[in-house]
């Protein structure tokens, strides 16, 4: 008998998507709501429409992560989070739990590591595994098995797709990945070497290693020299840009099932955000639609 589907959601990242999506609202009182709003209303066309039975919404957790101790500046040109989306965040966590859904955050580690590892076991266990996020990171986890799923841009990116895209096996992106860095993290690879120059890299020495080894084959003279130069800073970000698929977890795939929403407590919450639709939908006259995103228990 073939396992159930697993579904992995990024959740700060659709946090952040929807806080930037809605803008300007608010209820009487002033509260900001926008990202509660988004965020909500996408969990629930997710619930409708998939009707899954194991799903876990994964946020990052407070505090440094072991990144941080193998540099001290990951991350470090981050903004903090506006405070307007910092006071939302336990209304998003009360609407998960409400809806009955698997929240976890894990200190020490980012929201991806803790999905890479749900992932590996999922699919350890025969499942297919569908990993919702629009962060490019997580191509490097893609298997037959594993799936990549933007929602927001309605895109779906497999193992086979990824390279026939690519012309490279999923875990060599950590190696174009080491070598372009990414800004918006501050992992600085190597100067002048953006993606495609990685790919091609990549492509013809097969991995980052091979490419320093092998440096003095290349014919462009300020390649080679970036190369020599930024040896370090790109081994580095090859280290920091791995997604680390054995996190320490107490929970397991069962654990991640979808439970029956807790109506009462949501149509609470709705009414109190001023969320009208959302309240009455909850609420004890429609008790039947509240409980419809679960009718795969």
């Amino acid at each position: 008998m073939k396992q159930e589907a697993v579904y992995l959601l990024d959740g700060s990242a659709y946090v952040h998507r929807a806080y930037h999506a809605i803008r300007s609202l608010s209820n009487s009182s002033g509260f900001p709501t926008n990202a509660i709003f988004g965020f909500t209303r996408m969990i629930l066309k997710l619930l409708e429409e998939k009707k899954p039975s194991y799903l876990a919404v994964i946020l990052d957790a407070k505090g440094p992560t072991f990144r941080h101790e193998i540099f001290k500046d990951y991350k470090a040109n981050r903004p903090p989070m506006p405070e307007d989306l910092r006071v939302q965040l336990p209304y998003i966590k009360e609407i998960l739990e409400g809806l009955n859904l698997k929240v976890l955050e894990v200190r020490g580690y980012e929201a991806d590591d803790v999905i890479a590892t749900l992932a590996r076991v999922g699919e350890e266990e025969g499942r297919e595994v569908i990993v919702i996020s629009g962060d490019k990171d997580f191509r490097q986890i893609l298997s037959p098995a594993v799936v990549l799923w933007d929602t927001m841009k309605d895109s779906r990116l497999d193992h086979d797709g990824f390279v026939r895209r690519y012309g490279l096996s999923p875990m060599q992106i950590i190696d174009v990945m080491g070598l372009a860095g990414d800004p918006s993290d501050n992992i600085p690879g190597v100067k002048g070497v953006g993606e495609k120059t990685a790919l091609d890299l990549v492509r013809r020495f097969g991995s980052l290693e091979e490419v320093l080894r092998r440096v003095d084959e290349l014919k462009k003279e300020r390649l080679k020299e970036n190369l020599k130069l930024d040896r370090e800073r790109a081994l580095l970000s090859k280290e920091l840009v791995k997604i680390d698929r054995f996190v320490p977890l107490e929970e397991n795939i069962e654990d991640l099932r979808v439970g029956v929403p807790e109506s009462q407590k949501l149509a609470e919450i709705f009414d109190h955000l001023e969320f009208s639709a959302l309240r009455e939908r909850y609420s004890s006259n429609h008790q039947e639609i509240a409980t419809a995103p679960c009718a795969s228990q």
